[in-house]
């Protein structure tokens, strides 16, 4: 059975982007080779990646022009992609799905070979996912960097959730790997 992961880089302050949309500065502050091995990791484990549509399309642009040959572009742009959307109807981007039913997909999806599926960022698809108990696990990285203003990644839900620590690395720049799993209701 695969196992649905969210990943995503999150300042001290709790912010996964700055002030203006796709401001990712911060991530340089993570960035390093411990975080270069573990994506290049990613993409051995994958089954397939996730993403909403506004994150899918800053993703699209990005590996599809980067440049240089890496591991991780060549993941990126080879493996199987799921884009959660109501609007878009397709895509040119290799290997990518659309879906107006996510929860459904995922679910079916799930029950298939034993790697794992990736949400890379995607704040709101996390927080959809996490209401419908998709999430098996919430690995985050603590970016040691307060922004001060951005866009939250966890939305203000109706009540509390609870996780277990399932793993907490530092990283050689200070950035804390913590890996959660959602306690069940």
């Amino acid at each position: 059975m695969s196992k649905v992961i969210v990943w995503n880089l999150v300042s001290l302050d709790g912010f996964f982007e700055g002030a203006e949309k796709w401001d990712l500065a911060f991530h340089g502050d993570a960035w390093g080779e411990d975080l270069e091995k573990m994506s290049e990791d990613f993409g051995d484990r994958a089954r397939m990646l996730v993403f909403g549509r506004v994150t899918y399309e800053g993703m699209k642009s990005y590996w599809t022009t980067a440049q240089g040959e890496t591991k991780v572009k060549g993941f990126m742009n080879a493996l199987p992609k799921l884009v959660a959307s109501r609007t878009l109807e397709g895509s040119d981007w290799n290997n990518t799905t659309v879906t107006a039913d996510i929860a459904g997909d995922l679910r079916r999806l799930k029950r298939g070979p034993d790697k794992d599926i990736f949400v890379f960022g995607s704040a709101e698809l996390t927080d959809a996912l996490l209401a419908e108990s998709l999430v098996d696990e919430m690995m985050l990285g603590l970016v040691p960097t307060r922004l001060g203003k951005g866009t939250p990644f966890f939305k203000p839900g109706d009540a509390p959730q609870r996780f277990d620590l399932i793993e907490a690395r530092p990283l050689s720049n200070g950035t804390i790997i913590l890996r959660y799993a959602p306690k069940a209701a």
